[in-house]
């Protein structure tokens, strides 16, 4: 199997890995692995230029509202590259904090407003006095596939023009309660709010983002063997 090689751009991974969500790049390290990819990561952070076309994949991680108000700010200098990466179809798996900011706006835990990049369409409100916790699966309706993982959060997100959900709720809360979505997809944008982290638990979705990227990345080439690759069904 022929060798390629991919680069990850890891998002604030120093500030927006608080439940763990670092395992996203090393179930892609993994997977890549499997398919003859050498998978490498940065870290894009504060002050840091992040240019579209030096990265084939990106993670953007979750984080508490302090590191979230931090980020918020520092996102809007990253903004018009930001965009242009999304709007290229390079993949992207953006967990809880990551999924609010790539929005219009997120309201925190004490009612103010922080802006997003607008990128996608949602939006996030809070909850009063309530979080949505514990195990979640949901079914994709682009592939059939279900996923599995586990959600805590108190933001409800509400999708906007132009988003499907990354699923719909098997069981669980999902973005809002109320209309049984979880996540987002734009383009090849997955937004979600499963940690556990979501590519560990549901490698057919990191198998998907890896081949996106390949296909991008080496358009001339013949990825079937990749995609014949089997992932093992999540526990």
């Amino acid at each position: 199997m022929a060798n390629y090689e991919l680069r990850i751009a890891h998002l604030y991974g120093d500030l927006m890995n608080t439940y763990g969500d670092y395992g996203n790049i090393l179930a892609l390290k993994y997977y890549g692995k499997q398919m003859g990819v050498q998978v490498d990561s940065t870290v894009v952070s504060l002050d840091t230029d992040f240019k579209a076309d030096d990265y084939d994949l990106a993670v953007f991680g979750g984080g508490q509202d302090f590191e979230q108000s931090i980020v918020s700010k520092d996102l809007q200098k990253k903004k018009p590259e930001l965009i242009k990466y999304i709007e290229e179809g390079k993949p992207m798996v953006a967990i809880c904090g990551g999924f609010q900011m790539l929005g219009k706006y997120y309201i925190d835990a004490n009612g103010d407003k922080m802006p997003g990049i607008g990128a996608l369409n949602h939006h996030t409100e809070q909850q009063h006095d309530n979080r949505f916790i514990g195990n979640i699966s949901i079914k994709n309706g682009d592939t059939g596939d279900t996923y599995k993982g586990f959600e805590n959060h108190q933001g409800v997100t509400y999708l906007g023009e132009g988003e499907k959900p990354l699923g719909t709720i098997i069981k669980g809360y999902g973005n809002n309660g109320k209309d049984q979505s979880e996540g987002a997809i734009y383009k090849n944008v997955y937004c979600t709010y499963f940690h556990g982290p979501i590519l560990a638990r549901n490698g057919q979705l990191a198998k998907r983002m890896l081949l996106t990227a390949l296909h991008n990345k080496y358009p001339d080439q013949d990825f079937s063997k990749q995609a014949a690759i089997e992932v093992p069904e999540s526990y």
